[in-house]
C-alpha cells in the first residue's frame, strides 16, 4: 500500500489520506504531523533526482510500474536496519505493520479502530495482535490485585 502511494499525498497538508488495500477497498488513514513533515522532506530530496521529479508516485522507481516494488522496499529496509545495528532478519514491512498495530493496542487503542486502520475485513485477523493486550492484562492483575501471585 505504501509503495504505490501517489505523490499528491505528500503535497497536501491533509491529516488523512486514502489507501487502496486488498480487494481494491479504500480506507482513510491518519497522518501525524511528524509523518507529514517527513514526507515534505522526502519530496525535497527526491526533487533533486531529475528522473523522479515529475513522477506521479511518492516513491518512484525506474521500473515498469513507475514506483518502488515491495521487494525493493523490503530489501532497502533490511539494509537500513543493518546499518543501524539492527539484525536485518528482525525487520520487514510486515514487522513494521505488526509493531504499528501492537503499539496502538498496547497504548489503549480500540481493537475495532486498529482493524479499520489495518484494513482487515474480519476482526479475527486483527485479534492476532491482541497478545499485547493479554500481556498487559496479566501485568495489570499481577501489579494491582491484592491476591495476585
Amino acid at each position: 500500500e505504501l509503495v504505490g502511494l501517489p505523490v499528491t499525498v505528500a503535497q497536501r497538508d491533509d491529516r488523512f489520506f486514502m489507501v487502496r488495500g486488498k480487494g481494491d477497498k479504500e480506507r482513510m488513514v491518519p497522518l501525524s504531523a511528524k509523518a507529514r513533515a517527513a514526507m515534505r522532506a522526502w519530496l525535497a530530496a527526491r526533487a533533486k533526482v531529475p528522473a523522479f521529479a515529475d513522477s506521479p508516485f511518492l516513491f518512484p522507481a525506474a521500473s515498469d510500474s513507475g514506483y518502488l516494488s515491495r521487494q525493493v522496499f523490503a530489501r532497502d529496509l533490511k539494509g537500513l536496519a543493518a546499518r543501524a545495528g539492527i539484525a536485518s532478519a528482525k525487520v520487514s514491512p510486515h514487522v513494521l505493520r505488526h509493531a504499528f498495530a501492537s503499539h496502538l493496542l498496547q497504548n489503549g487503542a480500540d481493537l475495532r479502530a486498529v482493524q479499520q486502520l489495518l484494513g482487515h475485513a474480519d476482526i479475527s485477523t486483527t485479534q492476532i495482535y491482541t497478545h499485547v493486550l493479554e500481556e498487559r492484562l496479566v501485568r495489570l492483575v499481577n501489579d494491582h490485585h491484592p491476591l495476585a501471585d
